[in-house]
Formats: C-alpha cells, sequence, structure tokens
C-alpha cells in the first residue's frame, strides 16, 4: 500500500506524537509513506472565512506537488484532512473556483486536477485498508481494563465523509475494542472542542471543553482517544484553565488513538510519543497494567499495557 502523506503543521511541533505513532504503525503493516515536497499550511480553520480563494489556492498547492505514483493522500490532522477534501471537491463541482485556483497556483508553475486523488483520513486507512480482524491478530499487550473514551471532534465526519456517520461515529470505538480497551460511549464523541476559541474567546473556550470533560468524566473514562492535534491539545493543555475557571478536577489523560495501537502492538511507549501530553498518561497505564498483571496466572508484572517513563525523566 502507498500513499502520499500530508502531515500538516502540528504533527511535526506540538503533535509530533502522533505523525512518530502513526509513522510507526505503517511500518509495522508495510504501507508505505511518500512525502510531499515542499508542503506547506493548509490554511487551518480560518482561512476559508477571510479569503476563500486564497484558502483553495494555498490547500491546492499540497495537492499539486503529489509525487507521481500516488492515487491517494492520507492526512492526520481533522482540520488539514478536511481542508484537502473540501478544496478537491469545490475545485471538482466548481468551473469558475477551478479556473481561479489553477491560474493562482500557475504563479508557481504549478496546476491541479480536481479529482486525481482520494483524499483519506489516517482513521480509514486503518479501519478500511488494514482491516480490524488483521489488527486484532496482531495485539500482543491487549488494552484490557483500560475504559476509553473514542473523540473525534466535529471535522472528522463532518461534512459527510463516507467512511463514518456524520452524527454518530463508530469506527474508532470499533478499533479499538478490536485493541481489547472498554469503550466508553459518550454523546459528546463528535462535538467541537472549540477549535482556536481558547485564544480568541478564552470562557467560551473553556466552557465548551468542560462540557465534555465533564460528559466523559460521568462516563467513567481513564483516558481520551483523538483523531486530530487541535482537539488533543485543547483537551489537554486548557484542561488545568477549566479546572481554575469552573471548580472542577478533571485529570484525564489525552493521547492520540495510534498511541493506544501502537501500545497494543507492543511498541514502546517512549517511541510512540507517550509522556509528551501535559496530563499525564502514565499513572492510568501503570495501574491498568497492574490490574492486567494480577488477573493474569502467574501475576507477572510483564503482562498487559507497557509504561511509559515520566515526563521529563
Amino acid at each position: 500500500m502507498k500513499y502520499a502523506f500530508y502531515p500538516g503543521c502540528s504533527s511535526e511541533h506540538l503533535a509530533s506524537a502522533y505523525q512518530d505513532s502513526w509513522k510507526q504503525i505503517a511500518d509495522y503493516f508495510k504501507i508505505e509513506l511518500s512525502s510531499i515536497p515542499d508542503w506547506n499550511c493548509c490554511g487551518a480553520t480560518e482561512y476559508g472565512s477571510v479569503d476563500r480563494l486564497g484558502a483553495y489556492a494555498l490547500t491546492a498547492r499540497n495537492l499539486a506537488l503529489v509525487p507521481e505514483g500516488c492515487d491517494q493522500v492520507v492526512a492526520s490532522c481533522s482540520a488539514c484532512y478536511l481542508n484537502l477534501k473540501r478544496t478537491d471537491k469545490a475545485m471538482s463541482e466548481h468551473p469558475d473556483i477551478k479556473r481561479d485556483v489553477n491560474s493562482a497556483l500557475s504563479a508557481g508553475g504549478l496546476g491541479y486536477a480536481p479529482g486525481k486523488f482520494k483524499i483519506r483520513h489516517i482513521l480509514d486507512v486503518v479501519i478500511n485498508d488494514i482491516g480490524l480482524e488483521v489488527i486484532r491478530e496482531r495485539v500482543s499487550s491487549p488494552l484490557t481494563g483500560l475504559r476509553v473514551a473514542p473523540y473525534y471532534g466535529c471535522m472528522l465526519v463532518r461534512p459527510a465523509t463516507g467512511f463514518d456517520h456524520p452524527e454518530y461515529p463508530v469506527m474508532m470505538d470499533r478499533l479499538l475494542s478490536a485493541l481489547g480497551a472498554e469503550v466508553a460511549d459518550f454523546s459528546l464523541k463528535a462535538y467541537c472542542c472549540g477549535g482556536h476559541m481558547p485564544h480568541i474567546k478564552a470562557m467560551t473556550g473553556y466552557e465548551i471543553l468542560r462540557r465534555i470533560l465533564k460528559d466523559v468524566h460521568e462516563k467513567k473514562a481513564d483516558i481520551i482517544a483523538v483523531t486530530c492535534p487541535v482537539c488533543q491539545l485543547n483537551l489537554d493543555a486548557y484542561q488545568d484553565d477549566v479546572n481554575k475557571n469552573f471548580g472542577t478536577d478533571f485529570n484525564i489523560p489525552v493521547v492520540f488513538f495510534t498511541q493506544l495501537m501502537g501500545l497494543a502492538l507492543g511498541m514502546s511507549p517512549e517511541s510512540l510519543g507517550l509522556g509528551k501530553e501535559l496530563v499525564s498518561a502514565q499513572e492510568v497505564l501503570s495501574v491498568k497494567r497492574r490490574a492486567r498483571a494480577v488477573a493474569t496466572k502467574g501475576g507477572s508484572p510483564e503482562g498487559g499495557l507497557p509504561m511509559p517513563e515520566p515526563r521529563g525523566e
């Protein structure tokens, strides 16, 4: 399997654990990822409201740079995925947008023929190309005893992407179950995390996050699994601000689904970037690992979930 991989800005910095864990999984399942040379920012979430042509041209430039031999483009960030897919769709359906975007691209000697590539999120690739049965057979350290809240956010499944339900997605739920985890079915799994709202109007952003964290807490989840760097950043980095402003005491680790997948496949926590999160996942994973060991015949502490090293050590 060969795909052009669009990493996006966050995955090379704040969300490097996402890219590192995804690349390990891709290598493990012999998925060939071809880098897009000289890729640029997708425009994030606001640019399209400021300058429609500029936003489409910015995103289309990445598609124009996809290496020969690739007919599929995959992204790990939900915003990047949505922007790539939306730009391709707009250029396919509106000749005037196609004309104007290609006119802009021509200044750099580029052009893009819409519909040339199938644009996908890595969760789609994991579920539909690798397959749940194959993954289940490869699990060597099942996530037994770990109760996980699968949080999709709003961009991955809206507008309808064709690989999951736009209001009640279930693909990550099924993946986590195949990894041996207990899935917490919570009602806000496709609720917006607020995007950049904590930077624009802090208390509004914190209230959005409070609702999600409250729902996860009430469902007694140990940890949140996400599919998007922005969702991970908001739920992780601003959890302390939510507690300070609302008098709550949330302490729920937020990690990428690829990190949990890697753990279940026997990869080391350090190589998966566990420990980079602000609300440490170490305690949760350690407790569940010990519980797994007790349940295992002989009580060997080597069974179950591996433990990440404390952050900063």
